[in-house]
């Protein structure tokens, strides 16, 4: 499959799912290579005859989905980030928490294989619940792909995922088995993981935190983005907390949400809203 065929049918395509070719520019060989596996499995030559069986065949759709759907992770991804999560939302989070006599809850929206959560638990256990004894972080991760939640509850990963790590964090979460690294059961604990399609679900309850970095707002149409993102918004506790990616941008100027200053993909929910 030539790289220039997959480009047009991508750009063809993705609309049609209410995704955006920009975001997908950069990661379109991932997609182009299970499509040419899908070709495979449906014996057609081409995407030409690809193209004839999406719009003979609408449930076709439904399988070119699920090869658009991105699984890039791994722990620590945007260090810089994780950092200011650790030294001040956090622990913001924990003495709000403990004032209102309740746990901490986050969501990790869009979680892979799991790294994200599992980066979040171990920074809580090992750091925050040190100085809040007693406040307990309860984890919600979602994500489409049963199969990368089928990893994420296995909890062991390849060295490419943890290699951004702080080394002690590394010591102290981790049992090494062979070449995989396995999360330590007491860091599985609080963690649910959820098959849902943020594109029409969330999960129920009120959130100190959400984390939801590069899916919605980097691969879903504008008017996806802005559907998604109002009911993020009715998720999140005020005064809580939204991350996004580094390089994402959320499609509402002001939905009154504050970056954090030097940290804008970091954003707070104005209180009373």
């Amino acid at each position: 499959m030539k790289d220039t065929d997959c480009i047009a049918f991508l750009q063809w395509a993705l609309p049609r799912l209410n995704l955006r070719w920009p975001g997908y520019r950069k990661v379109r060989r991932q997609v182009c290579r299970r499509l040419a596996r899908r070709l495979s499995d449906l014996r057609l030559l081409d995407l030409a005859a690809y193209r004839q069986r999406l719009e003979a065949d609408p449930a076709e759709w439904r399988a070119l989905d699920e090869c658009c759907h991105i699984t890039i992770s791994r722990f620590f991804r945007d260090r810089g980030v994780f950092e200011v999560l650790r030294a001040r939302v956090l622990p913001e989070i924990a003495v709000r928490a403990a004032r209102e006599r309740r746990d901490a809850r986050a969501w990790s929206a869009g979680c892979a294989s799991g790294e994200e959560p599992y980066t979040l638990k171990i920074l809580w256990d090992l750091e925050i619940a040190r100085s809040h004894p007693g406040i307990f972080l309860s984890l919600t991760a979602t994500d489409i792909d049963a199969n990368m939640l089928a990893r994420a509850n296995e909890g062991c990963f390849a060295a490419t995922s943890v290699h951004e790590l702080p080394p002690l964090l590394m010591e102290q979460a981790f049992d090494q088995a062979d070449d995989r690294y396995c999360v330590k059961p007491r860091f599985r604990e609080g963690i649910n993981f959820v098959l849902q399609d943020l594109r029409s679900q969330t999960p129920t309850g009120s959130f100190d935190l959400v984390l939801c970095r590069y899916l919605a707002f980097t691969y879903f149409a504008q008017s996806l983005q802005q559907e998604t993102l109002a009911r993020i918004l009715a998720q999140l506790s005020p005064n809580g907390y939204l991350v996004v990616g580094s390089h994402e941008r959320l499609p509402a100027r002001d939905a009154g949400l504050t970056p954090l200053i030097g940290v804008p993909q970091i954003c707070q929910k104005t209180a009373g809203l």
